[in-house]
């Protein structure tokens, strides 16, 4: 069997949706279970048997690099392409190209970088190669799926039409999507236009079958999710550090609570549902925190009570405040006796005083 010894990580966009929780560090940096996210993505590659990277960004090379380098720390060989104007997802594949050494024939591995998967990568790579196809689709079962492209297929997993979102019942002709990870034949990516914008979605994928090409739908309903907004990120990261999306990255031992180095936390303070509290927090003396993360050098004070949130790096959280599903930027202060809830996002450096915000009635 051809394994995939290449792969291409897919970096883009500048993860807006993500920016009230830090202005300094995009979204794959920012800490998934105590390292940056786009690390379980390596480390999952690199134990399914990849050797060579080449990750492609449209933004923040520079911080990519000097944190990974070479790779040689992960056992890989990483290089970086950078985009000089927005390429689209196929464009982006094809902007790499020249760094791939594989073979016409051979297995590339494609995914993108805002996707938590415990997708079988080998699984993927031997139905590639079994159904002798041009490029293999990673496709996910979802309860509704009128916020995605709808991708069928016949008995044999062969692709068989690319649908935009539905629009009506009626339209909702399967419940499988794409799920970001492909395999593509390596001279398959060469059929791709060069220096211009291209969707896979909407014009690579389309494009093949009307030639004839084959495309092969793998469907595998394990973990999955799209980290595209702050509220993903911190069940993603908690999931991480429970063990319901497996990766060889986590720095300790899957449980209900993965506290790192450095960190202080008072005796009494209880942390479930997968909280992580970075290097240098403190927690203070009563806090209870279920489901959140706490980055780096954050204090939460006595009593606090914190769920489904995340406290941006150096953001202090008063005594007795109430936060779930809150996003606090890095460097915030929110004073003692708020109550802060429903998706509520605080821009980093801002200060609430205390006893300023409050949701629940007075009854």
């Amino acid at each position: 069997m051809t394994e995939a010894k290449e792969a291409i990580l897919l970096v883009g966009g500048k993860g807006t949706r993500l920016r009230p929780l830090t202005v300094h560090t995009p979204k794959p940096m920012v800490p998934a279970a105590g390292v940056p996210f786009l690390t379980h993505q390596l480390a999952r590659a690199r134990a399914a048997g990849v050797e060579h990277i080449v990750l492609a960004t449209s933004y923040l090379a520079e911080v990519f690099e000097p944190h990974f380098g070479d790779g040689s720390s992960l056992g890989l060989h990483i290089e970086y392409v950078t985009e000089q104007e927005p390429l689209g997802t196929g464009g982006a594949i094809r902007n790499v190209a020249a760094k791939l050494s594989s073979g016409p024939d051979e297995p590339v591995l494609i995914f993108n970088g805002d996707i938590l998967t415990g997708l079988d990568i080998r699984a993927l790579v031997t139905s590639h190669n079994d159904s002798g196809a041009d490029v293999s689709l990673h496709l996910t079962r979802v309860e509704d799926p009128r916020a995605f492209g709808l991708v069928p297929t016949d008995a044999t997993g062969r692709v068989t039409a690319f649908l935009e979102k539905p629009q009506t019942p009626e339209e909702i002709v399967t419940d499988q999507i794409n799920a970001g990870a492909y395999i593509f034949r390596r001279s398959v990516i060469d059929t791709i236009p060069e220096g211009r914008p291209v969707s896979v979605e909407r014009e690579t994928f389309p494009g093949l079958l009307a030639s004839g090409a084959h495309l092969q739908g793998m469907v595998d309903s394990t973990y999955w999710l799209d980290l595209g907004t702050p509220q993903a990120f911190v069940r993603g990261s908690a999931d991480l550090v429970m063990g319901r999306a497996p990766s060889p990255a986590v720095p300790g031992r899957c449980g209900d609570r993965l506290v790192l180095e450095t960190a202080t936390v008072a005796a009494d303070a209880k942390l479930t549902g997968g909280t992580v509290v970075g290097a240098g927090a403190v927690i203070g003396a009563g806090a209870r925190i279920d489901g959140s993360t706490v980055l780096a050098g954050a204090v939460v004070e006595a009593g606090a009570v914190i769920t489904d949130s995340l406290i941006g790096a150096g953001a202090r959280i008063g005594s007795r405040t109430v936060l779930n599903g809150a996003v606090i930027g890095d460097g915030a202060q929110v004073g003692a006796d708020n109550e802060l809830r429903d998706g509520v996002r605080i821009w980093c450096g801002a200060v609430l005083p205390d006893a300023s915000i409050r949701f629940s009635s007075d009854q």
